[in-house]
């Protein structure tokens, strides 16, 4: 691949915000490690763009996070290490400047070759940014803006893959509205459709971020009420007794799947200290299913990635009953966590394709979709 002017956008406004800043750094340093030239490119939780300098570490040191906490290996450290040495970086927060929420940054202005998004939630994940730079004809990493907007609205989603016949589990959607005006309603349905144990979720947000498990009838009140501070729409599911297996994919016209892997850990569920903080969760891969159940889910993964009409790259999630091996499929990913030893890239290098190769392999698939476009 020629070497080239890669923006790499982070941060961002959603709760994902420190997320998003590790997986940014891991992405730099593969890009520097392959010659390009980074450009990198802040969004602060007020919305203001954050360029020049060390836009990623004045960031960091803003939301006051040592990065990342999932950093098992080091390498995001000491990426930013490295960076924190260069001569570009000499004056790290005396370089950087900030420009109005809503204003398109100079950096952007004058012109890139491609953008890695790696903003995770709304406004990054969402279609909101895709829109941007599809104005701006700047080919970037990654789904487009309607599969973005399906794949974050968790609700529309689970319609979309209901009506390509993918197996979900039983939810109901209801609105903050609707959950203020008659709570007594909404409990009567959720006892009657969904049952307990049942998740309770904001439907457009990710990582796990205001999710509640909810045992009984007497703790839904205040799971919904949670949920409802961060969405105004929320899903309710039907609790499983399942195993937690998720599988990358990657491609745009002929996406393929990796293999599969395996999550466990010991806390009651996947909640976000067990997502994010070391040594709270296990991936095996490839997971110790079936050679039949393998391929089920590899199957299932390219069809919740087509069916959406997603493109370059994402983390589908499953449940597995254990009682049946029934393959549920949960939710699909579009911009998951992408450090070098996030679940995306680890199923992929334990697949054959490397870290810095699957970087590479993306800006290749933007670059290919963007020229594609309009083309017939």
């Amino acid at each position: 691949m020629p070497r080239l002017r890669v923006g790499v956008v982070f941060g961002g406004r959603s709760g994902e915000h420190e997320v998003s800043l590790a997986s940014a750094a891991s992405v730099i340093a593969a890009l520097e490690e392959r010659g390009h030239t980074v450009v990198p490119i802040g969004i602060a939780r007020n919305g203001r763009w954050v360029v020049g300098g060390e836009p990623l570490r004045a960031l960091a040191a803003e939301a006051r996070v040592a990065l990342p906490s999932n950093d098992a290996d080091g390498a995001v450290k000491k990426a930013l290490a490295n960076r924190a040495e260069s001569t570009e970086s000499a004056a790290v927060e005396g370089l950087v400047r900030t420009e109005p929420a809503g204003s398109l940054p100079l950096e952007l202005r004058q012109g890139l070759d491609v953008v890695v998004i790696m903003l995770h939630g709304p406004y990054g994940e969402d279609g909101t940014i895709q829109g941007l730079f599809e104005l701006a004809d700047v080919p970037y990493v990654g789904a487009g803006v309607l599969a973005s907007a399906v794949g974050m609205d968790k609700a529309t989603m689970k319609a979309v893959f209901q009506a390509h016949g993918l197996p979900i589990v039983e939810h109901l959607v209801v609105t903050r509205h609707e959950w203020r005006r008659a709570p007594d309603r909404v409990e009567a349905r959720v006892a009657e459709t969904v049952g307990f144990p049942c998740f309770v979720k904001p439907v457009n947000l990710g990582s796990s971020v205001g999710i509640s498990k909810v045992a009984s009838p007497g703790a839904l009140a205040a799971a919904i009420d949670l949920a409802a501070r961060h969405d105004r729409k929320i899903i309710i599911e039907r609790g499983v007794n399942a195993r937690e297996i998720e599988v990358s994919v990657l491609g745009n016209d002929e996406p393929i799947a990796s293999l599969p892997g395996e999550i466990t850990f010991d806390a009651d569920w996947y909640d976000y200290s067990t997502k994010y903080l070391e040594g709270q969760s296990r991936l095996t891969i490839p997971a110790p299913v079936s050679p039949e159940v393998t391929r089920r889910l590899q199957e299932l993964a390219v069809a919740a990635f087509r069916a959406i009409d997603c493109a370059g790259m994402a983390r589908v999630d499953f449940f597995v009953e254990r009682a049946t091996d029934r393959v549920l499929v949960n939710e699909i990913n579009t911009i998951p966590g992408f450090t070098a030893t996030s679940a995306y890239a680890k199923m992929w290098a334990a697949s054959g394709l490397a870290y810095a190769d699957l970087v590479d392999r993306l800006i290749e698939l933007a670059l290919e979709r963007h020229q594609s476009k309009g083309t017939g």
